[in-house]
């Protein structure tokens, strides 16, 4: 078996121009700014990314630069694939519309699970571009990346990661919180990914493929070299 899918997403964005959109849906540093682990763009050729020992290389299907970017595609053996396209329009007044689609396939009598996580975090990719497009257009952030243990009981990590940000529950959209010395505000939650803006930085957490607490922040101001050690110890002692 297996399935098939594709979401759609689309926001009209204020004061933002398609160069900005462009900047962060199709240069490295834009992308390191809002989606995971780090990337290169090598322009109308390809898309290369590195997360946890991963780094796939993505195919650019289309390039038109201030209007459309598509990339990914290729299938594995199983038939497994995902491809992204995003279509930019500018706007009288300002503003600019971007769209994006997901589309891909998931083989396998298994695929629920996946599916499920792959929703999840899609949805909180594409709440951090907006926020970083609304908040942070053309500057560049720093990507730190950590992972938890796996955990036994996921609602009460969760709930203790709601603790650690001044909650006595887990955290929802619109929460006013404090992370790292800074006070931010959820942006987006749903149940297995937060998402925070601080005034310099974007803090996400989501629920790992094992079941443990990861963390893909996004730093706006200079980070030490021992950042991303410091956040694998702050989300094991919520484990």
């Amino acid at each position: 078996m297996g399935r098939e899918f594709e979401a759609v997403n689309e926001v009209e964005l204020d004061g933002v121009t398609p160069e900005q959109v462009w900047q962060a849906i199709a240069t490295g540093p834009g992308i390191d700014s809002w989606f995971m682990g780090r990337n290169e763009v090598e322009p109308g050729v390809a898309v290369r990314s590195a997360f946890g020992g991963y780094q796939p290389t993505h195919p650019i299907t289309a390039w038109e630069p201030g209007e459309h970017l598509a990339y990914g595609g290729e299938k594995a053996p199983d038939g497994r694939f995902v491809a992204y396209e995003f279509l930019v329009e500018g706007r009288d007044r300002g503003s600019t519309v971007l769209r994006m689609v997901t589309s891909g396939f998931l083989p396998g009598d298994d695929w629920e699970d996946e599916y499920e996580a792959m929703l999840a975090g899609g949805e909180m990719f594409w709440a951090t571009l907006v926020q970083y497009l609304r908040h942070f257009a053309g500057r560049a952030a720093t990507p730190v990346t950590a992972f938890g243990p796996p955990v036994a009981d996921w609602a009460a990590t969760w709930t203790a990661l709601g603790r650690a940000l001044g909650l006595d529950r887990p955290a929802e959209t619109g929460d006013r919180v404090r992370l790292d010395g800074a006070d931010g505000v959820v942006y987006f939650a749903n149940a297995q990914t937060v998402g925070v803006r601080a005034e310099d930085a974007l803090y996400r957490f989501f629920r790992g493929a094992q079941g443990g607490l990861t963390a893909m922040h996004h730093f706006f101001t200079p980070v030490d070299a021992d950042t991303e050690r410091v956040w694998a110890s702050w989300i094991g002692d919520l484990s």
